[in-house]
């Protein structure tokens, strides 16, 4: 695409699914948006992703994991329109399945943890279904029968990435997006006061170093989103790589062997309406490390065969390593950070695919200065790390913590 001549009202670092759903909306709402990507437009870990909009089932401990839950719900609830509007926009379908998902438990110590995780979920007041083994193969008849126990979370869905994210670069260039693909962002320029964003210095195409100005900038790298340089020390937000391995699988014979997403204890079956499955994921705290290894694999479909026997019978597509970004507490960063014109959009963690039309809305609404503070986002404000990296002598003991995993 033609690069833009004016100066842009904002630049957004990153073209995975966050980074394009935020250039998709506030282009809508009239800003003159410019993206950039130091690779190829959505080929980076959201191309990796399962699709899981699973809140009820991925529903944790913890304040954290409230935190999260209600992130989760709202942005649930905000798919359905999400999927349609980009689905008109650019005249793709984007691999909607609304079919729910069944938590299994293979043997006795799993149906007692499955027993606590679903009083936990009765607690919260979330709608799920205890089902006992015969039920649960009645829903999916491909379950082994040696299994003990089944949750079902009739709210939870899933939706193809891959499919998503190629509306999303149509949808935006439909919108006058102006994308900049393999356009590394080699640093953030600021103001001579250093308090304030001035644009970027980016690399071009024939490997020249160049500035774009602008006032205002979305940080949407994912993992990578904390190695930007030209950022004050107490300005930054730590995020890390958490590397995933992902199996991409094909039925021979067609769709049919799962409706639903299928959750055990060691992973997960994602169906697609056309034959294929994901089985995932390894949660592996190994840096940028991308290589696959056969551990993994190996565990993923064993626990897969011991809970859906007829995987075996599936062909291997696609081996798949991507690197999720993690912050300390494994909560996302949106928001104003303390650097003057910079907003985060990062951190996602397992659920970036889940939470991007809700990171979208929230990113937008600040980008128009729109409205209240919505009051989900001092929960995820990048604060809570630059407000104790900014303290003298603290060392930056937030950014230490080992996120859960």
């Amino acid at each position: 695409m033609a690069q833009r001549t004016q100066r842009p009202d904002v630049i957004i670092i990153g073209a995975g699914i966050i980074g394009l759903s935020v250039a998709w909306q506030a282009c809508r709402r009239g800003l003159a948006v410019t993206v950039l990507e130091r690779g190829e437009a959505g080929r980076g870990t959201s191309h990796v992703a399962a699709g899981m909009l699973a809140p009820v089932a991925e529903a944790e401990f913890g304040e954290d994991g409230r935190r999260l839950l209600e992130l989760g719900l709202r942005s649930a609830d905000l798919w359905p329109a999400f999927a349609a509007e980009l689905q008109a926009a650019a005249g793709v379908e984007v691999g909607l399945m609304r079919t729910g998902t069944l938590l299994v438990a293979r043997d006795e110590d799993e149906a007692r943890e499955l027993d606590r995780q679903a009083a936990f979920r009765d607690s919260l007041g979330l709608a799920t279904s205890r089902l006992r083994p015969s039920e649960a193969r009645e829903r999916e008849p491909a379950l082994a029968p040696t299994m003990r126990l089944a949750l079902e979370a009739s709210d939870d869905h899933s939706v193809d990435p891959r499919m998503v994210l190629a509306a999303l670069r149509q949808a935006c260039l439909q919108a006058g997006v102006e994308l900049r693909e393999r356009t590394p962002v080699l640093r953030l320029a600021l103001d001579a006061a250093g308090r304030q964003l001035a644009g970027v210095e980016l690399q071009g195409a024939d490997g020249s170093r160049r500035s774009l100005a602008a006032p205002r900038a979305v940080i949407a790298a994912g993992a990578w989103s904390g190695q930007l340089d030209g950022l004050p020390a107490a300005a930054r937000v730590p995020v890390r790589p958490v590397k995933g391995q992902i199996l991409r699988l094909r039925d021979p014979s067609g769709p049919g062997l799962l409706r639903r997403v299928v959750r055990f204890g060691g992973g997960y079956l994602v169906p697609r309406a056309d034959g294929s499955y994901v089985l995932g994921a390894t949660v592996e705290e190994r840096g940028f490390e991308l290589r696959p290894a056969v551990g993994g694999t190996y565990e993923l479909l064993r626990d897969a065969h011991e809970t859906v026997p007829g995987v075996s019978e599936l062909e291997i597509e696609e081996l798949c390593v991507g690197l999720r970004p993690g912050t300390p507490d494994n909560v996302p960063v949106i928001g104003h950070g303390s650097l003057e014109g910079l907003i985060w959009a990062t951190g996602h963690h397992r659920n970036g695919i889940l939470l991007a039309p809700l990171t979208a809305a929230l990113v937008v609404e600040m980008l128009a200065g729109e409205g209240p503070v919505d009051p989900l986002l001092p929960a995820c404000s990048p604060r809570r790390f630059t407000a104790a990296a900014a303290r003298p002598g603290s060392g930056q003991p937030v950014a230490a913590q080992a996120g859960r995993s």
